[in-house]
């Protein structure tokens, strides 16, 4: 019981991080279609798999999609080349670990800051005017923020969207103007409910 807790807390972790970071960076890259989706996110979140898969047998940290990455697609990198020159320039890197070891943490933040500044260039597409989509957004960014977690600020910003949606769409005038909660959602805040009672 106690080894499925624990599976279960890595995999939602792992899931939504994955999921908002490659949203973000797609966002960044304008790799969106016109429903606002990743096309090919089944074959993204395949490989996202199997590289954390092998990396936890191999014993590193978790191989998976970074935010970082939305830097490399400011810089122009959007194809594969991107991550195999990335891929070369870490192997090459190893070897003088110890001297970037010796950096302080301090040094490399103005980097993370500006990967932040990148990511957050989406938001002016959001429609803050519209309390079933602002209010969500709102408490996507800010709990992210509040809890250095993108899987804590989605699981609040879903169950938020679903339940204001809910909410609205009961006592929406209006029919024209009640908005569809698909029921992927319905079943991921579900899901989510559980995971903040039970984990």
């Amino acid at each position: 019981g106690k080894f499925a807790v624990i599976m279960l807390t890595f995999l939602f972790v792992d899931f939504f991080d994955t999921v908002g970071t490659l949203v973000g960076v797609a966002s960044r890259a304008n790799m969106l279609d016109e429903n606002g989706n990743v096309p090919n996110v089944g074959r993204a979140l395949l490989v996202d798999a199997i590289g954390t898969t092998l990396g936890s047998l191999l014993g590193v940290s978790t191989v998976t999609t970074y935010v970082e990455s939305s830097t490399g697609v400011a810089a122009g990198g959007r194809t594969g080349y991107t991550a195999i020159t990335t891929g070369i320039l870490f192997l090459i890197a190893m070897f003088f670990s110890p001297l970037f070891v010796a950096i302080p943490s301090c040094a490399t933040a103005p980097a993370l800051i500006y990967v932040g500044y990148l990511m957050l260039g989406a938001v002016k597409n959001i429609e803050f005017d519209n309390i079933t989509e602002g209010v969500p957004a709102f408490l996507t960014i800010a709990t992210m923020a509040l809890t250095y977690s993108i899987g804590d600020g989605l699981t609040i910003g879903i169950l938020s969207y679903v339940t204001i949606n809910i909410i609205y769409n009961l006592f929406a005038k209006d029919k024209e103007k009640k908005t569809k909660v698909c029921l992927v959602m319905i079943i991921l805040a579900i899901v989510f409910i559980f995971k903040l009672m039970f984990i």
